[in-house]
């Protein structure tokens, strides 16, 4: 079974989620407006996996899942970085005994430096940390590389 179907299998036991579903991706809106949107999208050398505008590239379909359900859980939360009112850069942070460890981040190489920073942060937690068998590990999947 393929990626995308295996989350679709799991999206259709959650009904309270909105997706949406086209050949060799899945898309899950953000649960409220304090989300952001998780995406895996199949492809011939891969999957990819994005959280609102950061994004990583996988070669196993295994650790693609991990990441996408990552996203999803209470233990992810996603850093935007704004100058004035425009996204620029999107960190992927993890929350531990701690507290929240930033992980991987994706930014453009264009934006209106001389406008004002803002930050906001977002969380799904639509997945429990206690949830059986849905603890990912962020650290060997979402965060092994910059993109």
């Amino acid at each position: 079974m393929a990626a995308v179907e295996r989350i679709t299998e799991w999206l259709r036991r959650h009904t309270e989620l909105e997706y949406h579903v086209t050949s060799g991706a899945v898309t899950v809106k953000p649960p409220n407006a304090g989300g952001f949107e998780v995406s895996l999208v199949e492809g011939e050398s891969g999957w990819i996996v994005s959280f609102d505008g950061w994004h990583e590239h996988f070669t196993s379909e295994k650790e693609a899942l991990d990441c996408f359900a990552f996203g999803l859980s209470d233990r992810c939360r996603l850093r935007i970085s704004y100058r004035g009112s425009f996204p620029y850069r999107w960190t992927v942070e993890e929350r531990t005994a701690e507290g929240w460890s930033e992980y991987s981040t994706t930014g453009l190489l264009f934006f209106p430096f001389w406008r004002r920073v803002r930050v906001e942060y977002r969380q799904n937690a639509i997945i429990s940390q206690t949830e059986p068998g849905t603890a990912p590990d962020p650290a060997a999947q979402c965060g092994s590389s910059d993109s």
